[in-house]
């Protein structure tokens, strides 16, 4: 029985691979996102426009624009010469944030006195543009404790844990490992089964020596086998290419990728016991894999959500293997820590999987 598994495992595995468009749609994605995620997903605003309208043009408000164009965020500076202006940038996308000096800035600065300035931001790009002017806000407040001579009352001393200097990759590609697991191990199992169906195989198979369980093993491993490669590479990469720490264990880092596919495997199976064909497998993945995404954590802080979603987002497996490879990554997860989240993997993974394995018998009669 096990050589007849093997078999199986080895016929999967040959599908996959015997054709270059299969090996093409196996390794271009890992490659492309690879390449694209650490530059492309960041909330960093760095090299925006700002537009200015200076209505004081003394000494101090030359120097602050001079400051806010010497940091990273707003290298090019558009200098207006009247209110309708500020509008007309923010309406063509000229500038990501607007921002008016009154006329008296630095006589009431030499006085001691408090400047009002107005501020116009972009809010069709709103994360954006609240990160800029909040870059923003932070030079003027500086500039204007300086001119005045005051100092703040109290100095907050801020230490950033596991993140030191906040590089936004050291949060992109652990993810990204978690991300590129499920497309990989998700897309291979659930289009195994369809796969068989739409080829007119799917009797052959079910008159086989193999049982039920053996059927749904053979076309299981080999997508945990796929997921489990690309997770590597990713890791790899994150570690010796783009120098994101490794604080953990490479062999927990395997065991939760295996624990990770296992619960994928289940919605994979299940989605493909469901699936005439290819089509409606991979509509469904895709179906399966965009809230699961969204709900994960990656994009917004699960606490933020409503307490419905919450608990939608306690069985989707993303939600915890992103926590793991996190801490693996940056924190030095050991079994202890990890456990917490590696429970809930296994438990979705018996539970999808013995949904698809019924669903499955139900569709084989």
């Amino acid at each position: 029985m096990w050589q007849r598994l093997f078999t199986l495992i080895r016929k999967e595995m040959q599908a996959l691979l015997r054709s270059p468009q299969s090996r093409r749609l196996l390794i271009a994605p890992v490659l492309l996102q690879l390449l694209l995620f650490p530059f492309a997903a960041t909330l960093e605003v760095k090299n925006s426009t700002l537009a200015v309208f200076n209505q004081d043009g003394g000494a101090a408000s030359i120097e602050l624009v001079q400051r806010l164009a010497a940091t990273q965020a707003f290298p090019q500076v558009l200098m207006l010469h009247s209110q309708q202006e500020m509008q007309q940038v923010i309406d063509r996308q000229q500038a990501l944030l607007a921002i008016s000096l009154p006329q008296d800035l630095s006589r009431k600065l030499a006085a001691g006195q408090s400047v009002a300035a107005q501020a116009i931001i972009d809010g069709r790009r709103s994360n954006s543009a609240q990160i800029a002017y909040g870059y923003a806000l932070q030079v003027i407040q500086q500039f204007a404790a300086e001119r005045s001579h005051q100092l703040p009352p109290a100095k907050l001393v801020v230490q950033n844990l596991y993140n030191p200097n906040l590089e936004y990759r050291w949060f992109v590609l652990p993810s990204l490992v978690a991300i590129i697991t499920t497309i990989g191990c998700l897309m291979v199992t659930a289009l195994s089964l369809a796969r068989e169906r739409e080829e007119g195989t799917f009797e052959q198979l079910l008159v086989s020596p193999l049982t039920p369980g053996y059927i749904m093993a053979g076309k299981a491993l080999p997508g945990m086998l796929v997921a489990l490669v690309q997770g590597c590479i990713i890791a790899a990469a994150a570690v010796w290419v783009y120098h994101v720490p490794f604080s953990g264990t490479v062999g927990l880092l395997i065991v939760s990728m295996l624990c990770y596919g296992l619960s994928l495997v289940g919605f994979g199976l299940l989605i493909s016991a469901l699936s005439s064909n290819q089509q409606q497998a991979f509509l469904g993945s895709f179906a399966f894999m965009s809230p699961a995404v969204i709900l994960s954590g990656y994009m917004a802080p699960v606490e933020n959500m409503p307490l419905p979603l919450r608990l939608v987002s306690a069985v989707d497996p993303l939600s915890h293997f992103i926590i793991i490879v996190k801490g693996i990554f940056l924190k030095g997860y050991g079994f202890a820590e990890a456990w917490p989240q590696l429970w809930p993997l296994l438990a979705i993974a018996a539970s999808t999987l013995a949904l698809a394995y019924l669903m499955f018998l139900r569709r084989s009669h």
